[in-house]
């Protein structure tokens, strides 16, 4: 729901939001540019600042200060009159006042559209939507995050939601408050709400009726201070019976122009220093750094609304489409989908496919309309992704509630398929709570859970594989998600290790491919001929010829390197890892980059622990080779033999000389007496804990086996300090890259 209030306040309020956003943002430099221009002197009274324009201003008929401390003299002598901005310590003018013009067409523009009255209420109304999305925004962000500890972690998603939530993340503070004050401004000007505004003191009756003293001689003026006048009327001249007119911070008043008595004072009421707060808060005016920092925020106004518009409308072209679809009263096999950006329901599309094709009559739904016309089927598949800290996603919310309403079939069966990303805490949470409700419920669990990390088309095959011979059919799932656009790459050096081993080891340095010989001379001109952007960590997704599931290998570089550069391991029947592994220099591939956040070295001079086996080495040796900083960093790496694949060495020997690498600790397993990489922890255990409780930070890179194994070491050496990988994980300080 949450969601969908935030998606349609968005759509409805794009072009406004967007308008409001830019013209909000060059007005907010107004107060800044005006508090340049001006000197604002401490100390001086409104007596000595009205005896100074006396001078100079015979004629002087009022005095304006506005809040960001501008002085202007309103004037008439004889025949001539007219506005100056002056020189506060000396009364002197410094030139004719008039507001820049930019500024008064910005400002009707941002406050009624030119519109009068009709624009002034569609400008409240989007202000009223902007409140809306901030509020909702903020929650989905803390959602999508994990909460309020891991505000700052990195962001996942495609580029549109990366960018959206990460412009969110800088913006929404001020956009929330523009939007507040904004909101409660609009409600005034429509009388909605009371802005505090109070008729005048009434005029006093009476007067001394002396002779008029000098301004800078009068006690109420003496007593007041420059930096809370408002505005000050001078009295007509040769009237006795006139008075001045002053405008405070605190109130209005008159002053007696004989005896310099303060009468008839008017203090403002709470409800109007309300409003001139909020005013003040809104505009910036009298705090030109918040204008100024208002100003940034509403520029990321416009952005916002292109991203979320390019958001929702990848979420509606995604939004599930299945054909022959059987009636759930009549189906053998029934898929129930949960999913928040409906990523899940083209891996349940597949599915539903694949089941038909072996002679099943299938339906699929969202998880939400489970009841009990779907106990009738033999086969019950659920699979849900998680949303932000642990949530069910939106089309899955009422699951486990509806579920406590349905009797269990017993003659059918049930598995669950979890979709999520291993970096996060609460990786697949709500598969596990699916699972068991189930279960609790009375169910027959016919597979055991299985967890697909990152959308892997690779899991979803070998899950499809279980259940094929569940069912007693083939079952092939060939899915992939939509990827980027690809692109050409040319192997510039391939560095070979363990040739005479079974499964021998290569590292790929690739360069941007040239335009093949056949191109023309205009698209030859067109290509790039750059390295797309990446870094260390990130993701090369590599599809084998003839087949439509890519492989994903992590990146040993960053494109400043000049090089795209990853370590592969020939797999026995691996038909993408064969390939790269057969390729030449000179060969070309097609590759996209999926950019991957969560894994990287935080920032600072905190201890970096790194720890991998085999090719997991690549982007821990990127990440040494980008420590120019020579921040501490440590490397605990296994492999088989030194003599065949001790990979990186000559590298890693020049990162220890020149102290990119604090330490290198490795671990062999087929030498006498090898050990794994676990051990070389245990061993090291005290200092592993030394360089924890330093703040360090772990990465761990390698096979799900390589990791199982590490996180037990890691809590038994964590133990002593009352910590454990959960603990770490949870703070963003234990971070794994599992294949």
């Amino acid at each position: 729901m949450l969601r969908q209030i935030h998606s349609l306040a968005g759509l409805i309020s794009a072009l406004l939001v967007m308008l409001i956003g830019l013209t909000g943002a060059v007005l907010s430099i107004n107060p800044a540019l005006e508090r340049l221009a001006t000197s604002v002197p401490a100390g001086v009274s409104v007596a000595e600042l009205a005896g100074r324009v006396a001078r100079h201003y015979p004629g002087a008929e009022q005095i304006q200060r506005t809040a960001s401390g501008t002085i202007i003299v309103y004037y008439s002598a004889g025949d001539v009159s007219g506005v100056d901005r002056v020189d506060p310590t000396s009364g002197m003018a410094i030139a004719p006042y008039a507001p820049p013009a930019y500024a008064r067409w910005f400002k009707e523009l941002h406050r009624s559209l030119f519109l009068d009255t009709p624009g002034s209420a569609a400008v409240g109304i989007t202000a009223l939507l902007m409140l809306m999305l901030s509020v909702s925004g903020i929650f989905l962000l803390l959602k999508r995050v994990g909460g309020w500890r891991q505000l700052a972690r990195p962001l996942h998603g495609n580029r549109s939601q990366r960018w959206h939530a990460a412009v969110a993340r800088f913006a929404v503070a001020g956009l929330l408050l523009s939007a507040v004050t904004g909101s409660y401004m609009s409600a005034a000007t429509f009388t909605l709400i009371a802005d505090g505004s109070q008729d005048e003191p009434d005029i006093p009756a009476t007067t001394s009726g002396g002779s008029p003293l000098p301004a800078a001689r009068l006690p109420a003026l003496l007593a007041t201070r420059l930096v809370d006048l408002r505005e000050l009327s001078f009295p007509l001249a040769g009237d006795s019976s006139a008075v001045y007119t002053l405008r405070t911070r605190q109130g209005d008043a008159y002053v007696d122009q004989s005896s310099g008595a303060l009468l008839a004072f008017r203090a403002h009421s709470n409800v109007r220093e309300a409003f001139e707060l909020i005013y003040q808060l809104h505009t910036g005016e009298g705090l030109w750094w918040l204008g100024l920092a208002l100003g940034l925020s509403a520029l990321g106004a416009p952005w916002l609304a292109v991203t979320g518009i390019a958001v929702w409308w990848q979420r509606q072209r995604a939004k599930p489409r299945i054909a022959n679809n059987a009636a759930p009263g009549s189906a053998d096999s029934v898929i129930l989908v949960g999913s928040e950006n409906n990523s899940t329901w083209g891996f349940a599309r597949a599915l539903h496919d694949a089941l038909r094709q072996a002679g099943q009559r299938v339906h699929t739904a969202p998880m939400n309309q489970f009841s009990s016309r779907h106990n009738a089927a033999r086969q019950l598949f659920i699979l849900t992704a998680t949303y932000g800290d642990g949530d069910a996603p939106a089309c899955a919310t009422h699951f486990l509630a509806n579920l406590a309403g349905v009797a269990p079939n017993q003659a059918a069966s049930y598995a669950v398929l979890g979709f999520g990303d291993r970096q996060f805490p609460t990786f697949c949470q709500f598969a596990h709570e699916v699972d068991a409700a189930m279960a609790a419920r009375g169910w027959r669990r016919s597979l055991e859970l299985a967890l697909i990390d990152r959308q892997s088309p690779q899991e979803f095959a070998r899950w499809g594989s279980q259940v094929g011979a569940l069912l007693g059919h083939e079952l092939v799932l060939d899915y992939a998600p939509a990827h980027p656009h690809t692109h050409a790459l040319q192997l510039r050096e391939r560095i070979a290790y363990g040739e005479e081993e079974h499964d021998p080891t290569v590292v790929l340095r690739f360069i941007a491919a040239p335009p093949p010989a056949s191109a023309g001379w205009l698209k030859s001109r067109l290509a790039s001929h750059r390295l797309p952007r990446f870094e260390a960590g990130d993701l090369a997704g590599v599809m084998a010829p003839g087949s439509s599931m890519p492989r994903f290998y992590s990146l040993a570089s960053g494109s400043g390197d000049g090089v795209l550069e990853i370590c592969v391991r020939k797999q026995p029947g691996g038909v993408c890892s064969s390939y790269l592994y057969n390729l030449l220099p000179g060969d070309r591939i097609e590759a996209f980059i999926q950019p991957n956040p969560q894994f990287r070295p935080a920032l600072g001079k905190a201890p970096v622990i790194l720890i991998g086996a085999g090719t997991g080495i690549g982007p821990l040796a990127g990440f040494i080779r980008n420590n120019t900083g020579q921040h501490p960093m440590y490397l605990y790496w296994g492999g088989r033999h030194p003599d065949s694949d001790f990979l990186y060495e000559p590298e890693l020997r020049n990162y220890l000389a020149d102290r990119r690498l604090t330490q290198l600790h490795t671990a062999f397993s087929r030498v006498t007496n090898g050990v794994h990489v676990q051990t070389r922890l245990m061993e090291d255990a005290d200092n592993m804990r030394r360089l924890i409780a330093d703040d360090g930070q772990v990465l761990v890179c390698g096979s799900r086996a390589m990791a199982a194994s590490v996180r037990q070491a890691m809590d038994q050496i964590l133990a002593p300090l009352k910590l454990d990988v959960a603990a770490l994980r949870e703070k963003g300080r234990y971070r794994e890259d599992v294949f």
